[in-house]
């Protein structure tokens, strides 16, 4: 156990620098016995016990309070590789997964655009990525898991191996078990993609435009985002990725055949896949350097049924508590398929596309009067969405009363309570989520 004040501090920050909750005690184990050590001792004793992996949660969601924080960053074991699967430890970030699964010529299905994630809490949050469309969830791809429960006990799972501990895991926010490893299915990556970028000036013709090409699957990889367009306008661009291997590019006039995008702004360019998976690599380094990785970061994501996409969208980037997204954030707009996202436990709206919709903000540092502004702003968001029919992809800035966890999980609520009792009987894991099931 570190005690250090240093490890504390550490371990009492996320990347959203909003809330700090300093555990009693870091532990850093190397293997499932240590873990399985630790939980046998807390749960009884009800000493709250949190993973954390790349640090990445945005309000405290990896802290551990008067706890004790399991920081698997040297359980980063990647491979081997064997023929179309991988298996991974927890505590790996994406790119140490793609690092050694692109020499064999593979890669996981789906990825997030950030690759230094940790792999275990992307699998726990569900995991959402360009490819989702086609694929479904990062965390549709695992084939097995090896897990400590809450309870310690040391086991594995899969679809049909104890599948209730398995998909109470996956897309389950850390509530029932410490994942130890997962095996993830991989396909084979392509020699070289093409990457398109189409420009609307209609929120509209885009969302339909979004629509068809998700529901059509004419590309393999499919985002988009909301640019601000002078003082008070927005413009959306479609980013979507065709692969292709040797001599042969794809066909640029069938896979752009129908839509509304203004060709005259149209853009392409070809890229390896590697290159293309580690795009957002230059964008962190530059923030860092500047200092703006370490400012507080309210982040808010959105899963929006596809019929009031529109309205929702309008009516927040209209608002005026949203106005530093045109000078600092990034606004994030693309298509799902809800049959592709087969996670039980995994909350999404009604209807078959939805979109995600995340604002990605930064606040100044040493103003947490604006951080306060901000994360209120969220919560007039989400309750405007969710009006709306929408759902939260809950990685946010935006506090959860039990009521709202009531209403994300709905109808999955008596299972994933039921799994919480049997599995975390002490309810010591994942607390920082404020999900008391």
């Amino acid at each position: 156990m570190d005690t250090r004040p240093e490890a504390l501090r550490e371990a009492g920050q996320d990347f959203g620098h909003i809330v700090s909750a300093p555990p009693l005690a870091v532990l850093r184990p190397r293997s499932a016995a240590e873990i399985q050590e630790l939980l046998v001792f807390a749960g009884p004793r009800g000493i709250p016990v949190t993973v954390r992996g790349g640090g990445h949660s945005m309000y405290g969601q990896g802290q551990a309070g008067g706890g004790i924080v399991l920081d698997l960053r040297a359980m980063n074991r990647v491979g081997p590789v064997t023929g179309g699967q991988v298996t991974v430890q927890a505590g790996a970030v994406w790119r140490e997964v793609l690092a050694t699964t692109l020499p064999y010529g593979r890669t996981p299905p789906v990825l997030t655009d950030y690759l230094g994630a940790g792999v275990g809490g992307v699998l726990s949050a569900g995991g959402l990525g360009g490819a989702g469309h086609r694929h479904g969830l990062v965390a549709d791809q695992v084939l097995e898991l090896e897990v400590v429960t809450g309870a310690g006990e040391h086991r594995v799972c899969a679809p049909d191996r104890d599948p209730g501990l398995f998909h109470a895991v996956l897309a389950g926010l850390g509530q029932c078990a410490v994942i130890v490893t997962a095996t993830l299915r991989l396909v084979e990556a392509p020699a070289r993609i093409r990457r398109y970028c189409l420009h609307y000036t209609g929120l509209t013709r885009y969302l339909a435009d979004q629509r068809r090409l998700a529901e059509e699957q004419r590309f393999t990889y499919l985002e988009g985002q909301a640019r601000p367009a002078g003082e008070h306008a927005w413009r959306y661009m479609i980013e979507a990725v065709a692969p292709y291997d040797g001599p042969c590019p794809p066909d640029d006039a069938a896979l752009l055949a129908g839509l509304g995008h203004d060709p005259a702004a149209l853009e392409t360019e070809d890229l390896g896949h590697g290159e293309f998976a580690h795009r957002v690599d230059t964008d962190e380094e530059v923030l860092r350097e500047t200092g703006e990785w370490l400012y507080p970061h309210p982040w808010l994501n959105l899963l929006l049924p596809h019929d009031s996409a529109a309205s929702v969208v309008r009516a927040v980037l209209a608002d005026p508590a949203f106005r530093d997204l045109r000078d600092t954030g990034l606004v994030l707009l693309y298509p799902l398929l809800s049959s592709q996202l087969r996670a039980p436990l995994f909350s999404r709206p009604s209807g078959e596309v939805l979109h995600l919709f995340a604002l990605l903000r930064t606040a100044p540092p040493g103003s947490p009067e604006t951080v306060a502004a901000m994360v209120a702003a969220n919560r007039t968001a989400y309750e405007l969405a969710r009006s709306h029919g929408a759902v939260a992809y809950p990685v946010n800035a935006l506090p959860m009363s039990d009521a709202d966890w009531r209403d994300h999980h709905g109808s999955r609520r008596p299972v994933f309570a039921a799994a919480k009792r049997r599995f975390d009987p002490h309810g010591v894991l994942a607390r920082g989520h404020g999900l008391r099931l």
